[in-house]
Formats: structure tokens, C-alpha cells, sequence
């Protein structure tokens, strides 16, 4: 009888739980997304899922898309490699190194696909809950997009992100470590209908983005750990990142 008892109990406990809304707009749809508590796994895949059912067209080109480049895990600079310097303006418009970040600790680069990017933003805001703990263990985050300085403060801005937020206008920063794509004519049509010109962002016409990426470089400017995936809708988990930050302090 107990078990009966804590089945219905258990039962009626689930038809208590309020159901998942069904947003009628994307920004309603990153509301409860970016709302949810757990992993960023749980909300990144809310909003999948939302995206889905409110645009099935765009997200059937994602998937093509992905499909295509599924090899790319193995893409950009492997561990134990040496990350190359960079000078990229941050959202002041100040010039910044890779090697001045270095100097002060451990790095982590998270490299998104602008502004506009609704995973990017959820990926940016776990970035932030977890920044403290970052410094705390010596280390500091930095952001790469390839749009103007004024999408970059935006983004700064809108998600209130405590890190810098560095400017690959021409993506040749990317270009040189591998992980970039052409989005092709059937998503830049799809874009453009919606009204998302990526050439308004970037100032260019060549309709590329980044492989969104996460590199831990250590202090020697070595790459300790990484996530790279050609589906975008998937990105490295802040506990992952934190438990590699704790590993690279004690070796």
C-alpha cells in the first residue's frame, strides 16, 4: 500500500506541475528559455524547441546545414596547440591582445555568432553566472563576435555581460583557426525574410559566421581544453569549463 501510495502521490505531483507554455514569438520563447534552472543544456534545448515549432522552415535549414558539416568537431586548434596572438578592438573600442589577456591568467574564449544569436546570448549569460568563479580561480573570459563595435556593446549591454566582448570584423581571426562556415543562399534568404541581414552586422557581404567554439588556453598560451560543434544549438557546459579551470590549477 505505501508504494501504491507514493505512485499516486508521485503522480498527482507530476499533474501538479504547470505545463510548458507554447510562446507565440521568439523573444517569448528566449524569456522562458533563459528563465529555466538547471544545465545550460535544459535551456538551450528549450529554445530549440520553441524555435521549431514557431519556424520550421529555418530550423529544417539548420539541421541541413549541421548535417553537412557534422566533421567539424575535429575543427579549429587542437589541445596542445599554441593559441595565436590576436589584437581585436573590445566593445570601448580599445585594442586587445591575446597575450596581454594571457599575462594576467588563464583564458577562456568563447567564440559566438553575434548579437542577433539566440544560443550565443543563453551561452553568454552562463558565461556571466559563472564569472566570478572564474576570476576566483585566477582566470577570465573574453567573448569573439564578427560585428561592429556598436552590436558588441549591445550584446554587452542587453545581457548585462561582465567580460570583454572582442570585434573579428573580417572573421580573419577565425579564418585563421578554422571554425567558419558560409551560411549558404537557402538560410541567407531565410534571414533576410525574417529580417536578419547579417551583412548589416558584419559590414560585409560574404554572409560567414564563426564555428561557436569554447578554447581554454592556459597561462603559457597552450590549449588545455576545447568544444567545438558545427551545430550551434550546442555549446560547452559552464561546470565543464569550471572543472578544467580547477584541474589546470592544480597540475
Amino acid at each position: 500500500m505505501r508504494a501504491e501510495e507514493k505512485l499516486k502521490g508521485s503522480t498527482a505531483a507530476k499533474e501538479l506541475e504547470p505545463a510548458a507554455p507554447k510562446p507565440a514569438t521568439f523573444a517569448e520563447a528566449f524569456a522562458w528559455a533563459a528563465a529555466q534552472v538547471g544545465p545550460l543544456k535544459k535551456r538551450l534545448d528549450a529554445y530549440s524547441a520553441h524555435s521549431r515549432a514557431l519556424n520550421p522552415k529555418t530550423n529544417e535549414a539548420y539541421d541541413e546545414l549541421v548535417a553537412r558539416l557534422s566533421g567539424l568537431k575535429k575543427g579549429g586548434p587542437p589541445v596542445g596547440a599554441i593559441l595565436p596572438d590576436f589584437y581585436l578592438p573590445d566593445q570601448d573600442g580599445r585594442l586587445v591582445s591575446l597575450s596581454s589577456l594571457l599575462s594576467e591568467g588563464p583564458l577562456v574564449v568563447s567564440f559566438n555568432r553575434g548579437h542577433w544569436c539566440p544560443w550565443c546570448r543563453l551561452e553568454l549569460r552562463a558565461l556571466a553566472q559563472i564569472h566570478d568563479d572564474v576570476r576566483k580561480l585566477g582566470a577570465q573570459v573574453v567573448s569573439i563576435i564578427p560585428e561592429t563595435l556598436g552590436y558588441s556593446q549591445r550584446l554587452v549591454r542587453d545581457n548585462n555581460l561582465p567580460f570583454k566582448v572582442l570585434t573579428d570584423l573580417d572573421l580573419s581571426y577565425a579564418l585563421s583557426l578554422g571554425p567558419m562556415i558560409w551560411v549558404g543562399e537557402k538560410i541567407r534568404a531565410l534571414y533576410l525574410k525574417g529580417g536578419l541581414d547579417l551583412a548589416l552586422f558584419q559590414r560585409s557581404e560574404g554572409w560567414f559566421l564563426p564555428i561557436p567554439a569554447t578554447i581554454l588556453i592556459g597561462s603559457d598560451g597552450i590549449v588545455k581544453t576545447r568544444f567545438v560543434d558545427a551545430d550551434f544549438r550546442r555549446r560547452m557546459e559552464p561546470q565543464d569549463i569550471l572543472s578544467a579551470l580547477h584541474s589546470l590549477r592544480r597540475s
